[in-house]
């Protein structure tokens, strides 16, 4: 009955609106970032025994499940080269000085080194783009060691196969599968925003709508779909272990002694939520719960006034119909 105040449209709609990055935007942005990995590619056919191999844009720009908050972007730099520091502050001031003299029009001041990445500043639109490097020996499948942005440990990666992996399911769901992603992104991001503690990382999410895609949830109707993601976090409390076959059996995966275990799709030895305590669990199933229960509620709500308060408990305020 509420489907005619609230259903598939609306939400899609909503999504235009309030969660998606423009794609005007995002043209913008990748555009920057090409334009970064261009002259860095003209610089390396000049010096070819430079050490910053490669730039690739990765992240939820690359995904496509940026949200309409993105204030910077994800650039992996590949780093060569047996006198690559592997101390990540050392690393970090190796990259920048490096940076700065494949691209020497930029001020010092644009290029600084963070806590486990360089970020590049771009005067002219104010964006930043943030460079994670990647040690890297050569591997044809561009695998390499990333500094991890959680802890700076160094993580074996590669991102063009991450990139292969999400256009896999895009492809499987057109607009359908990434628009899913970003609907609940949006609603993680709002719960972080009212409490610090909260924390639901945009690659476990991703990695989760992954597993549900594959087995066989038709993300085409936006209320269903974010209804079964929330519905499968409630039922499992987040124990049942995510795992993919792409690029490396499911049993090469050991056994893990951490709550929530979803393992890289690329990397079988890299649980991706290891960090999540039994705390951090219990606030996304019971956050899992409420917005289902909104969902439910929503969905069998007799007035478009209770309609949209209940998909609000989901969304926030600034969902309007």
């Amino acid at each position: 009955m509420s489907r005619d105040h609230v259903g598939h449209r609306e939400i899609e709609q909503f999504a235009t609106d309030r969660v998606n990055l423009p794609k005007e935007k995002a043209n913008e942005y990748r555009a920057q970032a090409r334009r970064l990995r261009e002259k860095l590619e003209g610089y390396l056919d000049e010096h070819p025994n430079f050490t910053l191999r490669k730039m690739l844009l990765s992240g939820s720009l690359a995904k496509g499940t940026a949200l309409r908050s993105l204030n910077d972007i994800d650039v992996a730099c590949y780093v060569s080269g047996a006198d690559a520091p592997r101390d990540i502050e050392e690393l970090l001031n190796y990259i920048a000085e490096r940076l700065r003299k494949a691209f020497p029009n930029f001020s010092p001041d644009q290029v600084q080194p963070q806590t486990y990445s360089v970020t590049v500043s771009f005067k002219g639109t104010g964006l930043d783009v943030d460079i994670v490097p990647i040690l890297y020996s050569g591997d044809p499948q561009w695998y390499g060691d990333l500094v991890s942005q959680e802890d700076g440990s160094f993580l074996k990666t590669s991102i063009p196969l991450h990139l292969e992996f999400a256009t896999k399911r895009k492809k499987a769901q057109e607009t359908h599968f990434a628009q899913v992603v970003r609907l609940v992104k949006f609603w993680a991001r709002r719960l972080k925003n009212e409490n610090p503690d909260f924390r639901f990382k945009s690659f476990m999410i991703e990695m989760i709508m992954a597993k549900l895609c594959d087995n066989g949830l038709n993300l085409s109707d936006y209320p269903e779909a974010l209804q079964q993601f929330f519905t499968y976090i409630a039922r499992n409390n987040l124990r049942e272990r995510i795992v993919f076959a792409d690029y490396y059996p499911p049993s090469s995966v050991g056994p893990l002694g951490h709550p929530v275990q979803i393992i890289d799709p690329v990397n079988a030895e890299n649980n991706v939520a290891r960090l999540y305590t039994p705390s951090n669990v219990d606030m996304i199933v019971e956050a899992a719960l409420d917005a289902g229960d909104a969902i439910d509620a929503a969905l069998a709500a007799p007035t478009k006034q209770l309609t949209v308060a209940y998909w609000q408990k989901v969304f926030g305020s600034t969902f309007q119909v």
